[in-house]
């Protein structure tokens, strides 16, 4: 039986749950999640837990925030004040919104509080100092 092993290209099935059980992530209903085993294409906690896993296994792993998104960056934080908001953006709190940096790179940003002089955005990725845990399932190695 042939078994994973780095620089292989896999498809796994998955589903995604935090500490108290909600899913923010599955394929359920969609092509298996295809990537070579090893490249940092997925977090480290989940790809270390590939290798050795033969079509068809199943397994639950648990991945420690710094296996994921790592901790919460507090520099990744920034207040503006309200006035320098596009005025055309409903200013709400949980919209996601696309800055870009000085060097032309694109960041996700959401917005995290609002005052009335100034809106607060976060640049830490929604998963960053969560712990996660993944049911998957190895549906092809190539």
């Amino acid at each position: 039986m042939t078994q994973v092993k780095t620089g292989d290209t896999v498809g796994i099935h998955y589903t995604g749950t935090l500490k108290d059980g909600s899913v923010f992530d599955s394929s359920e209903g969609r092509d298996p999640l295809t990537f070579e085993v090893g490249s940092g294409q997925i977090i480290p906690g989940l790809d270390k837990a590939l290798p050795g896993m033969a079509i068809g296994d199943k397994k639950t792993v648990e991945v420690p925030a710094m296996e994921a998104y790592g901790p919460i960056q507090p520099g990744a934080r920034q207040s503006l004040p309200r006035a320098d908001f596009p005025a055309d953006i409903p200013a709400e709190i949980g919209l996601q919104l696309q800055m870009q940096t000085p060097d032309g790179q694109v960041l996700p940003v959401t917005i995290v509080d609002l005052t009335d002089d100034e809106i607060t955005l976060d640049a830490n990725h929604p998963l960053a100092g969560k712990d996660l845990t993944f049911a998957i399932e190895l549906v092809s190695i190539s």
